[in-house]
Formats: C-alpha cells, sequence, structure tokens
C-alpha cells in the first residue's frame, strides 16, 4: 500500500494535467488560414530569402496577410510554384522573371596569382580575415567554395581556382551571393547578356599589376555605348541594365576583356 497510493496519486495528477492540458489547447488555439498550409506545401522549401522574407513559412502567411504581395516572388520555384500560389489565393497569374546568378570575377591563374599560401580552415570567410585573402587582387575570388557548398541546386563549381556558375540549373536564389565575404556573386535578369567580370575598384595601374583580366577604368566602354549604359564608377565600369541593349559593343572595345557578351 505505501508505493500503490504514491503511483496511483501520480497516475491522477498525470491525466488531470493532460486533460487540462487538452482543455487548453482548443480554447487558446490560434486560428490559421488553411490558405497559409496550402501555399507552402506548393513552395519549394528553400528558405533561400529570395523572395525577401526570411524563409518560405513568412513568405506564405504574408501571402494571405497582404493580398497586394505579388504570388511570383519564389525565384526557385519559377512559374510553376507561381501559378499554383495564383490559384490558391484566386489571382491573376503572374510570371516569374528568370534570375541568374554571376561572379563579377575573371581572375585565374594565368592572370594573377597567389601572395601567400594559406593553411587554415577551408573557408572562404576565414582567409578573407588573413589580410582580405591570399591573392594579389583584394577583390578577386578566393575559390574556396563557400558558395558551392550552399548552393543546393549543383550551380557552382571551383574551376582554376575561382567560382564558376551553370546557368542552366542556377534559379537565381541569391544564397551564394549572400554567404561570399568579397560581395562578388551578384543576381541579374538572365536575359542580361553582357557583364563586368571585375570588382576591383582600385586605379588602373594597382589593377593591372594584381590581375591582368581586372577593369583598368579607361572609359572606352562608357565613350562607345551608344545607349548611356555603362559608366566608369570608383575606378570600375558598372552597367545600367534598364538601358543596356545587349548590343555587346562595350566588349568589343574593352582592352583587358574584362566585359562579356554571354551566350543564352
Amino acid at each position: 500500500m505505501q508505493i500503490l497510493i504514491p503511483a496511483l496519486i501520480f497516475a491522477g495528477l498525470g491525466i488531470f494535467a493532460g486533460l487540462l492540458l487538452s482543455i487548453f489547447s482548443k480554447v487558446f488555439a490560434v486560428k490559421t488560414d488553411e490558405r497559409v498550409e496550402k501555399i507552402r506545401e506548393a513552395l519549394p522549401g528553400a528558405n533561400c530569402g529570395a523572395c525577401g522574407f526570411s524563409g518560405c513559412d513568412g513568405y506564405a502567411a504574408k501571402l494571405v496577410e497582404d493580398d497586394s504581395l505579388k504570388t511570383n516572388l519564389c525565384l526557385p520555384g519559377g512559374e510553376e510554384t507561381s501559378r499554383a500560389i495564383s490559384e490558391i489565393l484566386g489571382k491573376s497569374f503572374e510570371a516569374v522573371e528568370p534570375m541568374v546568378a554571376e561572379v563579377y570575377c575573371k581572375g585565374t591563374s594565368e592572370t594573377t596569382e597567389d601572395i601567400f599560401e594559406y593553411d587554415g580552415i577551408y573557408s572562404c570567410s576565414a582567409c578573407n580575415l588573413y589580410y582580405s585573402g591570399k591573392g594579389k587582387c583584394n577583390y578577386g575570388c578566393l575559390g574556396f567554395g563557400d558558395c558551392m557548398n550552399v548552393c543546393q541546386y549543383g550551380a557552382i563549381s571551383i574551376v582554376d581556382g575561382r567560382a564558376h556558375i551553370n546557368e542552366s540549373l542556377c534559379v537565381g536564389c541569391g544564397m551564394c551571393a549572400n554567404v561570399c565575404p568579397k560581395g562578388i556573386i551578384g543576381i541579374h535578369k538572365k536575359a542580361q547578356k553582357v557583364v563586368v567580370k571585375c570588382f576591383n575598384c582600385d586605379p588602373g595601374k594597382y589593377t593591372r599589376n594584381a590581375c591582368t583580366a581586372g577593369c583598368i577604368g579607361c572609359k572606352k566602354c562608357e565613350k562607345t555605348c551608344q545607349f548611356d549604359a555603362i559608366h566608369v564608377e570608383r575606378n570600375r565600369a558598372r552597367i545600367d541594365y534598364d538601358k543596356c541593349t545587349n548590343c555587346g559593343e562595350c566588349a568589343a572595345v574593352c582592352p583587358v576583356k574584362c566585359i562579356l557578351v554571354k551566350d543564352i
């Protein structure tokens, strides 16, 4: 009896506590719109933040809450996801503009070199803590693959010490850009063919010394462009894609060939 009575008391308390929890869960339950769960299921689950929210859950909840929010903000999901969300919310379908990541660096073993041997954690972020990295160019790709490691689509590889984007696999989510300590990965519309493959902002003579493929700020591209779409700012050519027509004339006159016209 000395063991049985305490056991019964504890069992009774457990049952009572369970009943209370069940009652409280019903009384204080937060009602959620079933459309949120449907939208969440339609989203790819990448949680990349390309939509402007913390993740797929945040985007799904905000879509139901804010009727003015666009349904085509999920880049990894593309038009299929946009169409599914539009149907759930009873909205007209909005097309998704295909986006792609771009590594603004053309430095290879043939154009630049390392100034010291790095022997530490195999990471771009870690290496960048040592004198802005091991490379002669302080703005160049470090090549340890932090971007490759976060890419969920296998769209990034390291080729000759530099990150390379496979555009047929890239969805433009931007996760690679978020982890690059140099900030040399950007996201732009896939239809934009002309890119400046250099991020160096030093004066031309210093850039040339660091990498023979770097932009020297000569302004030949700026003077050639008929559409006022490219200007040299902070010693580096920058393209205004709202004005660029993909004509490629700037690339044709670039003396160091750091402006490329990509095949799409």
